[in-house]
């Protein structure tokens, strides 16, 4: 006989419970009924910022449809449960109507808890939970800003990882910013003192205000009415706010239970044992409802784990709960954000390596045991690529040098250690190593088919990286091709998505995701996506919906620095500049008190500009007839040149010249990865051009033209492409050579790796390009062509635009406010960023009073 089974809650841990139950129950033992609140079926709540990026609710939708179509399972949405009689086994849903059961499982999650804040009420105002909380939340920015005429004023009450989510999606509306947190660092529940500061630090330079150690009191009305001002403790005036977010935390919802005689936590949360029943065996509780080992859980994956033990017991089993993986991987504001294991070293003797990078913008630690051998746990923000690799070798040993974990990826080589077929790669799902290993011997050869067989990242995906890596590996061993998918959501190489895209026209995000991708994309294929739509279409990096996509340095066209601060480097194509220029240079960097350096590329870069000074910058260098450059992203960065024959009595060819003309052809042209040129007008070579992408070394007949030359890490020398060749036909080779690079390169692949990757090398690529054996060199011009057609001055396009002109504010409630964690010292006649020693030695001042005014004009 059938046996019925009601789920109280229609969340993300109801879902797992009832896949599971289908999954296992092969002779339909239990019939489930689910009683969902919402109007909608169980959706991905842990995503639910995506939908400020363009993904419609309905893709937020968990699994496959069918699972609500099968005999067995009655979804009910809009069904609220008002009471349980556990003598009778039946729920008492709000309407009235009383349902019975076998077996129950309350599975109701938890509730946005707003403190008892005066105020609160107000309209304006807003809790981050569901999905019409979000959309709610959206309506209000846009009828506040038609009706203000404004940027709109917002402030988040909470600075965990909540409110940095719903930070994040007010900036996402082009709303300006505060984050007010009690606690003394932001995400103090996941990340230490030092994790803290770098995540404040690098929020901040994306213009979000951020006052931590700060108790809210109240909440102000504005005179129509809504929400006017925020007032924290011990402030004499309120922070004005046209909207706030209340994300101080959740309460399981447990209210069904002590009505029924079941116990709860002391700190709420139905009670249950390590097989998540009651005191009652007919009723289960899982998920952040459930108190289990004295505490309620509020992660998903401990949900899971929860689902699966309750339908193992249900089918007679003796599953217990293995303890929590409070692991986390996050992405907030575009930072990432990892903590596992134990991540402050509580462990008795615990020791701890820690790299801080200001300049990159990174903060790791690992936590140790006291031998330095074995790694039990990690914090890891701005650069969490090595979160995939460590988090399942919590409880091993890292090898001699534990240290080389730190490294940034791709700057050294970490430890090649194989993980036991034991280890967890993915937390959510409890997969194991062994279990991603037999899937792809059982026939899953692809990415897809290893989730869907496996589960493992289907869920807050950070294990997918470790989940590829291992698949890749046990198909090379069986002697099968492995995938050349860029990430889970493109099942495509980068230069395939680029033809993709090129040959369907479409010009945004969300259209290419939906037609060739899958779910919401990740911070692999986004920046990716963006750089093929500027190479394809030359439209502006922060148009439409691509200033999402982008890294941090390209959001903000300037490059970041050690101490918060930004960069600029005005164009100086080939070297060659007029003494005007020079003048107008001098006189930017002494009005903005900016650190002044000749880099060696033949460009004056400036240090030391605050973010609302960027415009201000760029528009004196405007105005000059000056631009600035990139000194940042992936795109062409300089062309460098010696004087050739304007000046030098062994130059054979004007390699200012050519490298003037080079520049401003090449310039703002976006690739897999950045790209250098040189020049030398004789084979002394002044110029250095065989180091660079692209070198043009000059002869007595012409020029020869050398491809794959690259610094960093491992230099590489380039090689020769053509010899002897006039102007025009070096400049048609360069303009297809760069074309075929951004049209086939992978993601982050300099062109001496492409060549070598390449089919064919070298030779094929000489084939392809000079020789045209595949007939694209016309379309190769055409591209290249367009794309010095279309050229933009990036940053003067900026200044036109108010709307864009708005992320340029480090303090949006006082734009004209210096950052007083800014501190200098003089060194040779200029400023640096003051060292911590400094500091606190006294020595170190704070930045200087402006000269220049930051006030713009926007100009037509």
């Amino acid at each position: 006989m059938t046996e019925h089974v009601v789920v109280v809650g229609g969340g993300m841990v109801a879902h797992r419970f009832v896949e599971a139950l289908r999954a296992r129950d092969t002779a339909g033992a239990f019939a489930v009924t689910v009683l969902a609140e919402e109007e909608r079926a169980p959706y991905d709540r842990v995503g639910l910022s995506a939908f400020f990026s363009g993904t419609p609710p309905e893709d937020l939708a968990l699994g496959d449809p069918s699972l609500w179509e099968h005999p067995l399972v009655t979804l009910r949405l809009g069904a609220g449960v008002g009471a349980l009689d556990r003598a009778a086994r039946t729920v008492t849903l709000a309407s009235g109507e009383t349902l019975g059961y076998d077996h129950l499982v309350l599975a109701t999650g938890s509730y946005a808890w707003v403190p008892p804040l005066p105020g609160a009420d107000l309209p304006g105002v807003f809790v981050y939970r569901t999905v019409e909380d979000v959309v709610a939340l959206r309506d209000w920015v846009h009828a506040r800003s038609a009706v203000l005429g404004r940027p709109v004023r917002g402030a988040v009450v909470g600075g965990g990882l909540l409110g940095l989510e719903a930070a994040g999606a007010l900036t996402s509306l082009e709303v300006e910013t505060t984050v007010v947190e009690f606690a003394p660092r932001l995400m103090a529940l996941q990340v230490d003192e030092g994790g803290g500061e770098a995540l404040r630090r690098i929020i901040e330079t994306v213009g979000v205000s951020v006052r931590t150690g700060a108790a809210s009191e109240s909440l102000e009305a504005a005179e129509d009415g809504t929400v006017g001002g925020l007032r924290l403790t011990g402030d004499d005036t309120a922070v004005p706010v046209d909207v706030v977010v209340v994300a101080t935390g959740v309460r399981p919802r447990d209210e069904l239970a002590a009505p029924a005689g079941l116990a709860v936590g002391p700190r709420g949360g139905v009670l249950v044992d390590e097989g998540c029943q009651t005191a009652d065996e007919r009723v289960f509780a899982v998920g952040e409802v459930a108190c289990i080992e004295g505490r309620c859980l509020g992660l998903v994956a401990p949900g899971y784990t929860m689902a699966e033990i309750a339908v193992d017991r249900l089918l007679g089993g003796e599953a217990t709960f293995p303890g929590a993986d409070l692991s986390t991987k996050l992405k907030l504001l575009g930072v990432d954000v990892a903590s596992f294991g134990d991540a402050f070293a509580q462990a008795p003797g615990a020791l701890e390596i820690v790299h801080s990078d200001p300049v990159a913008g990174t903060y790791k630690k690992l936590v140790l045991s006291d031998d330095a051998r074995v790694l039990l746990g990690g914090i890891l923000v701005g650069d969490a690529s090595a979160y995939a690799s460590l988090r399942p070798m919590v409880g091993a040993e890292l090898g001699a040098d534990p240290g080389v974990w730190l490294y940034p990826e791709g700057a050294g080589a970490r430890p090649q250690t194989e993980l036991p077929d034991a280890a967890q790669v993915c937390s959510c799902n409890g997969v194991t190593a062994g279990t991603v290993r037999a899937s792809v011997m059982e026939g899953c050869h692809d990415l897809p088919a290893v989730k869907t067989c496996t589960r493992a990242g289907t869920s807050c995906g950070s294990c997918v990286p470790l989940v590829k890596k291992l698949m890749s590996v046990e198909l090379a061993r069986a002697g099968l091709a492995v995938s050349s998918a860029m990430c889970e959501h493109f099942a495509m190489a980068r230069a395939e998505l680029f033809n993709v895209v090129m040959v369907s026209g479409l010009r945004r995000w969300s259209e290419i995701v939906q037609r060739f991708g899958s779910g919401r994309g990740c911070d692999i294929c986004k920046p990716a996506v963006a750089s093929i739509l500027a190479s394809l279409y030359d439209e502006h990096v922060l148009g439409e919906d691509r200033a999402a996509l982008q890294d941090t340095n390209d959001r903000v066209m300037a490059n970041l620095q050690k101490d918060g601060t930004y960069s600029v480097v005005p164009r100086v194509p080939g070297g060659e500049i007029l003494p005007e220029q020079l003048v107008l240079i001098g006189e930017v960097a002494r009005d903005f008190g900016l650190y002044t350096k000749i880099t060696g590329g033949q460009r004056i870069d400036l240090f030391g500009a605050r973010l609302e000074q960027l415009p201000a910058i760029w528009q004196r260098l405007v105005d000059g007839g000056m631009e600035s450059g990139h000194a940042y992203g992936k795109a062409l960065r300089t062309v460098k040149s010696c004087v050739g024959s304007s000046w030098c009595r062994f130059g054979v060819q004007d390699s200012v010249g050519m490298a003037v003309m080079l520049e401003l052809r090449y310039r703002g042209l976006r690739s897999p990865h950045k790209v250098k040129l040189g020049v030398s007008g004789c084979a002394r070579e002044c110029a250095e051009a065989r180091g660079k992408d692209v070198g043009l070394i000059a002869t007595e007949n012409g020029w020869n033209v050398y491809v794959g030359g690259n610094g960093g890490f491992t230099p590489r020398h380039a090689q020769l492409f053509v010899e002897d060749v006039d102007t025009d036909t070096a400049v048609r080779v360069v303009d297809r050579y760069l074309m075929y690079y951004v049209r086939t390169a992978d993601r982050l692949q300099r062109t001496a790796p492409w060549q070598e990757d390449h089919e064919g090398g070298l030779d094929r690529i000489r084939e392809i390009v000079v020789e045209d054996v595949l007939g694209i060199g016309a379309d190769l011009d055409e591209q290249m062509a367009r794309h010095v057609e279309a050229y933009e001055d990036e940053w003067a396009a900026v200044l036109r635009d108010p709307v864009r002109l708005r992320q340029f504010s480090s303090f949006v409630n006082a734009p004209d406010t210096a950052d007083p964690t800014l501190a200098y010292v003089a060194e040779r006649g200029q400023r640096r960023p003051a060292t911590e020693a400094e500091r606190a030695a006294g020595l170190a001042t704070p930045g200087p009073v402006l000269i220049a005014s930051t006030t713009l004009e926007v100009r037509p």
